[in-house]
């Protein structure tokens, strides 16, 4: 379940001092074929910030409180949506759905769309900001079925999950019966019953699902499923957790199976404890809890994913780097990292990693740019923020490679708050500094229903000429006295004759920040010669 509640934790000196040193794993100790790469993910940029994913498009990674998994040699990352606005707590919020991508070495990653049409009347009654929400999505695979299995966590009904199948990783999912599940089935309908989920596919085929009861304030049960994974079976243990924890899950190393979760419960936390148990079955007994983070890298647990690599196993650990349960948790971000074992298969502490890199089986060949692009921030290494209001404006400034006509400018933009006005995006001539001079060469207005609530590029066709050589500048306004907008920022690249500026006083004066490169896209058709 997800609920407002404000972190308490903080990051440890130590945490943030080991955070600044790129740290290399691999699974284990093999040597790799020569077929071999490897692959670096980022977690948190050189002064132990946080950093935002973006997609091979250009668009923030939206796919929360879900999990990685890989099916075939690909990579699926599952999660619940919050661009189109959803707010835990606030009745007229749209439930968005869920989302899923796709990437072959977990940096690359592709928009692979919705599992299911969550546009519906019934979506959106059952899952809206009146109801609890919707959330979890877990995805297993049954051989014997040849189906992909989907479950998540509702509130609508009495079991607290509803299911579906599909052919496909990627859907379209499609609902069956309800589930049934040996604890609360007596429980009121659309009540606080069962919460935060995992399932898990043992070795034999056989399935189960981890879910926590919050009849009993936050206990963990593990029940069988039916050998089509779509219901429980009965058979079950309850109170694998004492009580106060939620995000269970659960995972098998060698012989020896394991359960993490949240310790304590405290959802859109920014910082709250991760703790496992070990058994030798699923169905237990299991051993006392042993804390290996107290602030889970400054999230809330999500998901521990074994991947198997070409040098061996990875249990893949993540974590949701909520915003204190902000208006926009689109802007969430995410930790993951491989677990570290001892030789007796305990989970040692975790270290906050900066960066991880492992071997993945292939090389991943980069898509060709378009010949028509001039200027790119790139993607990596970006925070967002937000300001742009009546009276504060934002402007990013490039130098055109070649002549001709400014095709297209993508900017990275979100909003929150509701927006009551448009926002405004203008090319200008621009001096050395950066700073915005004359008349607007071009103007392009941007309906506030049109910009989401996760940090996505906007694209207008500005159509005006440039110049090789001479600097030009981006700028966004709006008249907008409810909300703002925001952008996506770094302050680690190179100059490259880039200029960030703002204005506070509608465009009457600029400050230059010289270290600051707003992410962009400009293109070009070069003029006929």
């Amino acid at each position: 379940m997800k609920k407002y509640l404000r972190a308490t934790l903080f990051w440890p000196m130590l945490a943030l001092i080991v955070l600044l040193i790129p740290v290399t794993l691999f699974a284990q100790k093999h040597a790799e074929g020569p077929s071999s790469a490897t692959a670096t993910f980022t977690n948190f940029n050189e002064k132990g910030e946080q950093v935002t994913r973006f997609s091979c498009a250009g668009e923030a990674i939206d796919a929360h409180d879900g999990e990685i998994a890989l099916f075939d040699g690909m990579y699926y990352l599952y999660g619940t949506s919050y661009d189109c606005g959803f707010q835990w707590g606030k009745k007229d919020a749209p439930f968005c759905g869920f989302k899923v991508y796709s990437s072959r070495d977990m940096v690359s990653w592709t928009d692979r769309g919705f599992l299911f049409d969550a546009a519906k009347p019934v979506w959106q009654t059952r899952c809206n900001g009146a109801t609890y929400g919707c959330f979890r999505p877990h995805v297993i695979f049954n051989k014997k079925t040849s189906l992909y299995i989907l479950w998540i966590n509702v509130y609508d009904n009495r079991v607290g999950f509803r299911v579906f199948t599909a052919k496909n990783p990627t859907g379209p999912f499609t609902e069956v019966a309800e589930p049934r599940l040996a604890v609360n089935a007596d429980s009121p309908v659309a009540g606080l019953n069962n919460g935060d989920h995992d399932t898990f596919v043992d070795d034999d085929g056989t399935a189960y699902v981890a879910y926590t009861d919050w009849r009993t304030k936050g206990t963990i049960v593990i029940e069988k499923l039916n050998p089509d994974y779509l219901s429980g079976t009965g058979v079950h243990v309850k109170a694998v957790t004492t009580g106060n924890t939620e995000a269970p899950s659960l995972f098998k190393r060698g012989s020896k199976y394991y359960i993490t979760y949240s310790d304590p419960n405290c959802g859109y936390c920014s910082g709250t404890g991760t703790s496992y148990k070990t058994a030798a079955s699923p169905l237990g007994p299991w051993s006392e809890g042993i804390s290996i983070s107290n602030n889970s890298c400054g999230g809330q647990p999500s998901f521990v994913s074994p991947i198997k690599l070409p040098s061996g196993v990875i249990y893949l650990y993540g974590s949701d780097l909520w915003n204190n349960a902000a208006k926009n948790e689109a802007l969430a971000n995410y930790y993951w990292a491989p677990l570290s074992f001892a030789d007796d298969g305990a989970i040692q502490p975790m270290i906050c990693l900066q960066t991880v890199t492992i071997p993945v089986k292939q090389g991943i060949k980069k898509k060709a740019l378009s010949a028509e692009l001039d200027n790119t921030s790139g993607l990596e290494g970006f925070r967002t923020h937000g300001d742009i209001r009546k009276g504060t404006w934002r402007s990013q400034s490039f130098v055109a490679k070649r002549s001709g006509l400014l095709n297209r400018v993508s900017f990275t933009t979100f909003k929150n708050g509701d927006p009551d006005a448009a926002l405004l995006l203008e090319i200008y001539a621009a001096s050395d500094a950066g700073i915005p001079e004359g008349q607007p060469l071009s103007s392009a207005v941007v309906a506030a229903g049109s910009v989401g609530w996760a940090a996505n590029y906007i694209t207008v066709e500005p159509k005006c000429r440039v110049t090789a050589g001479r600097s030009y500048t981006i700028v966004l306004k709006s008249n907008t006295t409810s909300g703002f907008y925001g952008f996506a920022f770094n302050d680690g690249l190179k100059d490259e004759g880039r200029k960030s500026a703002y204005s506070t006083d509608g465009g009457h004066t600029y400050a230059v920040d010289e270290r600051r490169t707003l992410m962009f896209q400009t293109y070009v058709r070069e003029a006929m010669k």
